[in-house]
């Protein structure tokens, strides 16, 4: 199960679109309420959450993913979410971030030597990277997005990188991406 954290303030087109070209490859996800079944985005929609964080089943978790926007640094004020990054890299899950959500797993460590994109800005707080300039970048167990106008490449690395990339092409073609 991919799980998609959702705080007060999460960008809306990094989870949203996201969420919706991965379902669309025919992958599960989930989105999580980090602070309850609703989260409002940086842009006012309210989104309701498929559940809650205590929701959430580690052992079946098989990606975790950050958006970023103005939320990305309520994920360090829940213990549950800091848990499941923990736990994630603990277990070699794959993690992906996008815009400035990057910066909360480079501020832990885990880019130390790994390639990385960000929102500009927040590089200089994922001590150790090597900042890229792309709009999506896999390293390991590792993906990143630069931004919002990076969601559908972030999402379609996604694709290839848990199925394949003739899928992540078809579902390209299925959207006249």
């Amino acid at each position: 199960m991919i799980y998609i954290l959702l705080t007060d303030g999460f960008e809306d087109i990094e989870a949203l679109e996201v969420l919706d070209i991965l379902r669309r490859a025919g992958l599960d996800a989930k989105t999580v309420g980090v602070f309850g079944k609703t989260a409002k985005s940086s842009h006012g929609v309210e989104i309701f959450a498929d559940i809650e964080i205590n929701q959430v089943k580690k052992e079946s978790m098989s990606m975790l993913i950050l958006p970023g926007g103005p939320g990305h640094t309520l994920y360090e004020k829940s213990e549950q979410a800091m848990e499941l990054i923990r736990y994630a890299k603990e277990n070699e899950i794959k993690i992906s971030a996008i815009c400035a959500a990057p910066a909360v797993i480079g501020r832990l460590g885990y880019l130390k030597g790994k390639r990385f994109t960000c929102y500009p800005g927040f590089e200089c707080e994922c001590e150790g990277g090597i900042f890229t300039d792309e709009k999506a970048v896999k390293d390991g167990t590792f993906i990143t997005g630069k931004g919002p106008g990076a969601a559908s490449e972030f999402a379609f690395m996604i694709v290839e990188d848990m199925l394949s990339r003739e899928i992540s092409e078809k579902v390209k073609k299925d959207m006249q991406y």
